[in-house]
């Protein structure tokens, strides 16, 4: 009897400590340590004055700058989402094509002179080509890749995406070689204007401004149109929207075509801002993107763009600002760790996201 006892006082410990939220105390000492992390590097960063408030100015400006380009990214994995619940890990290859489809128009405009003569034009050409090009991309990996696999389970899609974005690219490298190359852009776009007292490459501020109209009109368009309104429908339920007239197909279509439209404009936007294309030039930011969407809820149009500035803005400006204090040489070369350890902390503390759901849905 005693025995049995002394034995049942562990169990009862035991079944005391099983009851408490593990998973929740874990999460709470991992946000704590990551928070406390942050506000100490941060404190030595700015105690060491070692950045100007220029230098301060010129990395907020860039950020969302790079945030904006992210954006227009993250806006085709959200609608590609939203409408058929699928994540297009392919759509950074989208974002590729419509670069370079611009870049040998670019390099014509530039050697005829046409680039530096007739700025506006020429750039309004290089959009209309990117577009073109990343539009034909997109829908053809959703006739050809996806369209049949619309019934089967998430993880073939998932896989076949992957498998679609490792074949544009070793074809692009196949047709145009793996080294990557000078993109041309108008003299005009060199130099700065002052706004508002602060000196702004005109670069960056032809993205912001781009990036800008582009999710607003995307909004208007998704919210008042009827194909828009179609979109909506088609995402809420597939097979009610079909029983109410609308041509799934058809807005799936649309879905992509719209999506690859969005990554052409990216395109350009980033190839002024960077000057460079090669065929793996997609990979990396597609992969930053699908983090700004997953961080500013994916399937949202607002989370989207939310999510793209958030994270050009901290990776622009986290590595000098919470790691120099530390003094870790080189701290813009962790500026991918800082991205990717934001992923996992979304995913960790609120896996919808920022303007998503509190939960992560069941797959």
């Amino acid at each position: 009897m005693a025995g049995a006892a002394r034995e049942a006082i562990p169990r009862r410990a035991v079944g005391r400590l099983s009851g408490l939220p593990t998973r929740r105390i874990i999460q709470w000492v991992l946000g704590i340590a990551v928070v406390v992390g942050a506000a100490l590097g941060a404190s030595k960063t700015l105690a060491l004055n070692t950045f100007s408030a220029s230098a301060w100015r010129d990395l907020v400006v860039f950020g969302v700058a790079q945030g904006a380009i992210y954006a227009l990214i993250a806006l085709g994995y959200s609608m590609v989402y939203g409408v058929l619940r699928m994540i297009n890990f392919a759509h950074g290859e989208v974002f590729m094509a419509g670069a370079f489809s611009s870049y040998f128009v670019a390099r014509t405009l530039d050697h005829s002179g046409f680039l530096d003569d007739n700025p506006i034009v020429a750039l309004l050409i290089l959009l209309l080509v990117a577009m073109a090009g990343s539009v034909g991309v997109a829908v053809l990996l959703e006739r050809v890749a996806y369209r049949r696999l619309r019934g089967a389970t998430r993880l073939v899609p998932l896989i076949t995406a992957i498998g679609a974005s490792l074949f544009l690219q070793n074809t692009a490298r196949g047709f145009f070689g793996a080294q990557t190359r000078g993109y041309p852009t108008p003299q005009i776009l060199g130099g700065s204007w002052t706004i508002f007292g602060v000196p702004i490459l005109r670069a960056q501020v032809i993205v912001i401004v781009v990036a800008l109209v582009s999710v607003v009109g995307l909004s208007l368009f998704v919210a008042r149109t009827r194909t828009g309104k179609s979109m909506r429908a088609v995402a809420e339920d597939k097979e009610i929207a079909s029983l109410m007239g609308i041509d799934v197909d058809r807005v799936i279509v649309t879905t992509f075509v719209i999506g690859g439209m969005l990554a052409g404009v990216a395109a350009i936007l980033f190839a002024i801002v960077f000057q460079v294309v090669g065929p793996f030039m997609g990979f990396i930011p597609g992969i930053k993107a699908f983090t700004a969407a997953v961080l500013g809820g994916i399937g949202s149009i607002a989370g989207a763009a939310l999510g793209g500035l958030l994270l050009g803005l901290l990776e622009s400006v986290g590595p000098s600002l919470f790691l120099t204090g530390f003094h870790i040489p080189g701290p813009n070369q962790l500026r991918d760790v800082i991205a990717f350890a934001i992923l996992v902390l979304v995913l960790i503390f609120r896996p919808g996201g920022i303007l998503g759901a509190g939960d992560a849905e069941k797959v």
